[in-house]
């Protein structure tokens, strides 16, 4: 028992004429993964072409039927509960009951041929056929969610900290053999994936943890995990791949986030380790000190028992924290002026830096690596008292640049005469 090709012209000819029935996936949606066919009846009215009786009129195959396969679609022909052949090529098949199988294997080539060496069923047509179809396309839009917080060390506040996931992931089959025999329920003739989602959404909820826990490994912050979901689909392919794409036929396509929350606990160590990151900077700390006496003064100023007893208080409470107000605001003007200094340093650094040929970076006038001296800047002359300028007069003395006798050109590199300050060859002005 096996299918053959049938010819697209051939639908309207003699031999669709002498076809017994015409057999089509049963409404196949979205969410949709495995139907069974239903049977298309040449007198059927265009508006109800598909028989109401979800498990079809008959067990029983007729031979020269034909069966249409659309595009994304793997039909397979099972007899006794067994596949006795199979295509994943778009198009009409006809039944042939006297014929080997054809095994059309289209996009996934010689693989399915492992597959249908295992599950394959020997003998003579039996009284139970039926035709079969399973969705190729992505299966979009399954929800997920973690019921506990899942544990995350960041490494950059130093801590365990505790996120909450929510969001869909999609799925492609990518082995259909596999698929029908692992893991489909038996004897079902509509599956949609909410039917089956359940194992595996807690499966899928295990590898997300594990795949959380990978990034923490991999010192991505906490904060960046909601738009890590292109790595996040890597990770959970690489925790699912075994039991779900080797053993049952299909992966995890992609993992979309749609939101990161963490727990209470996380929450405040978050929030203390930004704040005192915040207090860390000078400026930062001087400005919250300068609040807190304008914000004391200002409160003070709307005292209901008078601004005059309040402003007394004010100014005993500034007397006894007066040397600490002074004090912190000292330190805090010290270390602006550190930071000042450091930056002013670096720049300055940065500005007199050059690049060695060997490409080693320095800022004297010898290299650190392999002593070759600082090259001159392009048109730098060097002065009698021994300054390296390049206007016109030195820096140290005031001496005039001396005139040189000649002097090449940067275009051409035309000799050109002390005195002319245009190339006589290309007209480039003199550096």
């Amino acid at each position: 028992m096996g299918i053959i090709k049938a010819f697209n012209s051939a639908i309207g000819g003699s031999l669709g004429d002498q076809w017994l029935e015409v057999i089509e996936a049963d409404n196949m949606s979205d969410t949709t993964v495995f139907c069974k066919g239903v049977k298309v009846r040449r007198d059927d009215k265009r508006s109800n072409r598909r028989s109401s009786n979800k498990r079809g009129s008959e067990d029983l195959i007729s031979n020269g039927s034909v069966i249409h396969v659309y595009a994304n679609q793997f039909m397979m022909l099972v007899d006794g509960g067994r596949v006795v052949d199979y295509t994943a090529e778009e198009g009409y098949y006809k039944v042939e009951n006297s014929s080997a199988p054809s095994m059309f294997n289209g996009q996934f080539g010689a693989s399915l041929k492992d597959s249908f060496s295992r599950i394959k069923f020997g003998g003579v047509p039996s009284q139970k056929q039926e035709v079969y179809f399973i969705n190729l396309q992505e299966i979009k839009g399954i929800k997920f969610g973690t019921a506990t917080p899942v544990n995350y060390f960041d490494n950059f506040y130093n801590s365990e900290l505790f996120l909450r996931a929510h969001g869909t992931y999609s799925i492609k089959v990518t082995d259909p053999l596999k698929f029908y025999a692992e893991a489909l329920p038996k004897g079902a003739d509509m599956v949609d994936i909410k039917d089956i989602n359940e194992q595996y959404l807690s499966e899928f909820l295990e590898a997300l943890q594990a795949a959380i826990n990978q990034m923490s490994v991999d010192n991505i912050r906490i904060s960046q995990v909601t738009s890590k979901a292109r790595e996040l689909s890597r990770y959970m392919a690489n925790e699912l791949d075994e039991d779900w794409k080797n053993l049952r036929g299909f992966e995890v396509l992609s993992v979309g986030l749609a939101s990161v929350s963490y727990d209470e606990e996380s929450k405040k160590l978050i929030n203390m380790r930004n704040q005192g990151a915040m207090l860390g900077d000078a400026a930062v700390r001087e400005g919250y000190v300068q609040g807190a006496i304008a914000r004391g003064i200002e409160n003070a100023g709307s005292n209901s028992g008078g601004s005059a007893q309040a402003f007394m208080g004010v100014g005993m409470g500034m007397g006894a924290a007066g040397n600490f107000m002074a004090s912190a605001s000292a330190t805090n003007a010290a270390q602006m002026e550190r930071d000042a200094a450091a930056k002013a340093t670096a720049a300055k650094a940065s500005a007199d830096s050059w690049t060695c040929a060997c490409g080693a970076v320095n800022t004297g006038k010898f290299c650190s690596e392999c002593g070759a001296k600082k090259p001159m800047a392009a048109g730098a002359w060097t002065c009698t008292c021994g300054a390296v300028n390049t206007g016109k007069f030195c820096s140290e003395c005031g001496s005039a640049r001396p005139q040189a006798d000649h002097w090449f050109c940067t275009e051409c590199g035309y000799k050109n005469t002390g005195d002319a300050k245009f190339c006589a060859e290309c007209g480039n002005k003199r550096a």
